[in-house]
């Protein structure tokens, strides 16, 4: 049975298709952020459908269990667990991965460490401590990695090759905001709440073009910070309930996602003082309140993973910032609270302790369901996936490797390998589990631009 503190979601029907049962959920009951964020770690795994019951359960002793999980005669997908790792750090609470070829994996914690993993072999290579604890949300780029921390601020590290010793090193470089801009701040009369948020980060974004560095947090602002000086240059009051997760594209462009229901799009002016930013169109959600984004690597998908399991996708239109949405991809029970997206693969992480693999096919328009990971004991905070690893092929070979790696409220964080076996069936199979439904039935979409209230 569940937690009596987990996520109240009313029933779940299954309808059959192929012999797979298909679960849709039905949301009665939102749940704020901060009850995922303090969910016990011994959660228990939420009830769920036969099929994954009977999915290969991770070991914490490396051990796997390869499982297909369709017929001979369609495309086949191998799963298993590959690592299982478990500190005493409480719940994991963020995880990134390097955008260099240095092949390293960062996860934070209710701890106050920062721990760094070598991939693919996934062996602890390091740690960034602070006294400062709740590592909430890390971002890396341009070899700098940016942790934020449960006291609103953002601590940040420098990579350094050590050629005495060749090692990498991580050296402290910064704080943001400076403690000193707080005495000053005072001395001068100013209010130096406008500097820092009033309440806790939940999410960051980097813009390497611009060199800003982007906070939205649950006071219902998203500040930018010049990463030069460490200056905050804007708050925008981006929306009317708490900011779950941003996200900026390569061409500029910022997604919120919030608690309101709604995913909005912000254009920088670059000619405007007044109004840095301005809002572009407001997709709404309905009463689903949206908890992750994610961009396709090429930028012209949106995903966003709402508290009901729904994950709802729009594609890019010609112009910046102009989006039409594109359908729904169903599988989960409960809330989506994470979100990664490499290749052609999206995955999935949910408050029902699974994970799941999804394979974008026909230009978008269909997402199939590849596999179901099973394992965690508690809601999946965080994920983050690469392609190739150990499983990683030739690519005259006819298989796809995807690795997945994902940090839960249980505090236990695995190494997925998933590999898919390509062939003349891919685009003409019906069985296909779990299918988006590009019909517009779900969401009210918004044509046009709306000015912000």
């Amino acid at each position: 049975m569940d937690s009596p503190n987990s996520p109240d979601f009313a029933f779940t029907s299954s309808t059959k298709h192929n012999n797979n049962n298909i679960f849709r959920s039905h949301s009665t009951k939102e749940s704020p952020f901060s009850n995922f964020l303090n969910s016990p770690s011994h959660l228990s795994c939420p009830t769920l459908s036969r099929s994954l019951q009977n999915s290969p359960i991770s070991s914490p002793h490396h051990h796997y269990f390869p499982t297909k999980i369709s017929d001979s005669d369609h495309p086949k997908t191998t799963y298993h667990c590959a690592s299982s790792v478990l500190r005493n750090d409480g719940q994991i609470m963020s995880i990134a991965l390097s955008s260099s070829s240095s092949g390293l994996l960062y996860t934070g914690s209710d701890s106050n460490l920062v721990r760094v993993w070598k991939l693919p072999e996934f062996t602890e290579c390091g740690q960034l401590r602070t006294k400062a604890s709740k590592i909430v949300a890390i971002e890396v780029s341009n070899d700098t990695v940016y942790a934020a921390y449960g006291d609103g601020k953002i601590r940040m590290w420098t990579m350094i090759w050590d050629t005495n010793h060749k090692v990498l090193k991580h050296v402290r470089s910064a704080t943001i905001p400076k403690t000193l801009g707080y005495v000053r701040s005072y001395i001068a009369g100013k209010d130096k709440t406008q500097m820092k948020h009033k309440r806790v980060i939940t999410s960051i974004a980097i813009n390497t073009a611009e060199d800003i560095l982007y906070t939205a947090s649950l006071d219902k602002t998203v500040k930018l910070w010049q990463i030069s000086d460490m200056k905050c240059i804007e708050t925008i009051k981006a929306h009317n309930e708490p900011i779950n997760d941003i996200i900026v594209s390569d061409d500029g462009v910022l997604y919120t996602a919030s608690d309101d229901a709604s995913v909005r799009v912000w254009r920088r002016n670059f000619c405007s003082h007044d109004q840095p930013h301005s809002l572009t169109v407001t997709l709404h959600a309905k009463f689903s309140p949206v908890k992750a984004l994610t961009l396709a690597n090429d930028g012209g998908i949106l995903y966003g993973g709402c508290t009901d399991g729904y994950i709802h996708y729009w594609l890019k239109g010609w112009f910046v910032g102009q989006l039409q949405y594109g359908g729904s991809i169903q599988g989960h029970t409960h809330a989506v609270l994470c979100l990664a997206s490499v290749g052609k693969y999206v995955v999935s992480g949910s408050a029902d302790s699974t994970s799941r693999v999804w394979s974008r096919e026909q230009d978008g328009q269909q997402h199939v369901c590849l596999a179901v990971l099973v394992g965690h004991r508690g809601p999946i905070k965080c994920v983050t996936a690469f392609l190739g690893g150990c499983n990683l092929v030739d690519d005259d070979n006819e298989e796809d490797s995807c690795n997945v790696c994902t940090g839960s409220l249980d505090g236990v964080l695995k190494l997925w390998r998933v590999t898919h076996t390509k062939n003349v069936h891919d685009h003409n199979s019906n069985n296909t589990m779990c299918l988006s439904q590009p019909e517009n039935k779900y969401f009210d979409f918004y044509k046009g631009f709306q000015r912000p209230l």
